[in-house]
């Protein structure tokens, strides 16, 4: 295999990037002056050298332990469950959430081979039988793989006197009604809240 395809198809097991996406790159970093594809693959290096699992939440950090997990400032009495570690950047962006979270490394997915064993839910469930968690808010996607994980997490912590909640789904804001589609309407209906 030539240099060029080998790195295609490296490229081309990204997410998003199909096999043309990746020769496209290819020939692009080809263009550029040696010094840029070597920055770039000096980046990629030392990205995977520091680059961790935090050991408490299984957020990505470079240091011992996340600077969320380090932060006394932080509830750490309210979990926010995410699917992947990139979760965090969505609800950390609101500002509104000030407690501790816990990356569960993916979904349930049976048709892509991925079970319970496969997530970091026994971590979780270790963090819950600790004591010092009053709630576990569970902020899996709202897909048919993120609901299945969802329903999971509720029967495996309801034997823990944990409050389970699920984030509320609906419309977003800008949003039309007449483009939303009917599972969105009924979701948006049935977290609806009293006005103030």
């Amino acid at each position: 295999m030539s240099a060029i395809d080998e790195l295609a198809a490296e490229l081309s097991k990204l997410p998003g990037i199909g096999r043309k996406t990746a020769l496209r790159l290819t020939y692009h970093l080809l263009k550029q002056p040696k010094e840029r594809s070597v920055r770039l693959a000096r980046a990629l290096e030392t990205l995977a050298d520091r680059v961790h699992p935090c050991p408490t939440c299984f957020n990505l950090t470079e240091e011992e332990e996340c600077a969320i997990c380090r932060d006394p400032r932080r509830d750490a009495g309210v979990i926010c469950a995410v699917e992947e570690a990139a979760d965090i950047g969505a609800i950390e962006r609101a500002g509104e959430f000030r407690g501790r979270y816990h990356v569960l490394g993916g979904r349930i997915s049976p048709l892509d081979g991925v079970g319970p064993e496969d997530l970091t839910v026994a971590a979780l469930e270790r963090r819950v039988a600790g004591g010092a968690v009053n709630e576990v808010i569970v902020a899996t996607n709202p897909s048919v793989e993120g609901e299945a994980t969802a329903l999971y997490l509720h029967q495996v912590l309801a034997p823990h006197a944990v409050r389970v909640t699920r984030i509320a789904r609906g419309l977003p804001v800008g949003g039309d009604l007449e483009y939303a589609d009917g599972i969105t309407i009924a979701q948006a209906l049935s977290a609806r809240r009293e006005m103030v």
